[in-house]
Order: structure tokens, then sequence, then C-alpha cells
């Protein structure tokens, strides 16, 4: 009778543990796809979505992306974890209105709260190189801009 409740209670925590990790699992995966600090809006078959922007750091530069390119400063390209890579996206910074095309080609660190990391060029366009961080709105475009 004790070896049953002992193999029991071994059962019961191993089971608890499970359940746990699997609502660990879930709520970073949650984080991941939609982010907390994001919102996302359709209006007239647009997709927008709100978040916080940050760049690169220069130890990335030369470094392969998700898509196997090389990252450089220069290029206007972007980091995002809720879009498919190769999604063209406009990115306004909300507080100033200044606003860039880039396209998605890496993904940002999987716990990260921020929607998008672009190129040091595309922060210093967009004017938040001194704050590292700014709130965007970024508009996905229909195929590559003209």
């Amino acid at each position: 009778m004790i070896k049953f409740t002992h193999i029991a209670l071994v059962h019961f925590l191993f089971m608890s543990l499970i359940v746990m990790a699997t609502t660990v699992h879930g709520q970073v995966t949650s984080k991941v796809t939609a982010p907390t600090t994001s919102t996302s809006k359709k209006k007239n078959n647009t997709i927008l979505l709100y978040g916080q922007a940050s760049y690169y750091a220069p130890k990335f530069e030369g470094r392969k992306t998700a898509t196997g390119e090389r990252f450089g400063h220069g290029n206007a390209t972007a980091a995002c974890n809720v879009l498919p890579l190769g999604t063209w996206v406009k990115v306004t910074n909300l507080r100033n209105g200044r606003s860039i095309v880039v396209r998605t080609n890496d993904r940002l660190h999987p716990k990260t709260k921020r929607i998008i990391d672009l190129s040091k060029t595309g922060a210093q366009k967009l004017g938040y190189i001194k704050q590292g961080l700014t709130r965007v709105k970024i508009e996905v475009l229909r195929g590559k801009p003209k």
C-alpha cells in the first residue's frame, strides 16, 4: 500500500509538471504570435499592427538572418515575429510621423515584447536613434512596393 501511494504521488507530481510546462509554453507562444504591446486592426482590408520598435545592435552586422541573407545596417530590412518572412511593411513612428518601407527577413528573440527591429539606417530615418525604442504603426503592404 505504501509503494502504491508513493508511485501515485510521483505520477501526480509528474503530471502536474507537464500541465504547468504546457501552460507556460502556451503563454510564451501567445506572446510570440500576438505580443501584448501590439494591437491588430483591419481597415479596408489593410492589416495594421501597433507596438514598440527597436533597432539592431552593431554586433549583428554581417550575420545571417532567418532567410539566410546577411544583415547590413544600410539595408531596408526588419526582424518581426508576427508577420511572415518576406512581408513588405510600412513602419511609421507615431511620435513624429516619419515612415519607412522595409521587408521582413529575420526574427526577434522569442520572449521579446517588441514588434519589430529595424536596421540602424531605418531607425535614423524614423528618428529614434537616441531613444533606442519608439511606438510604431506597421501597415502590411501587398507585394513589393514600387
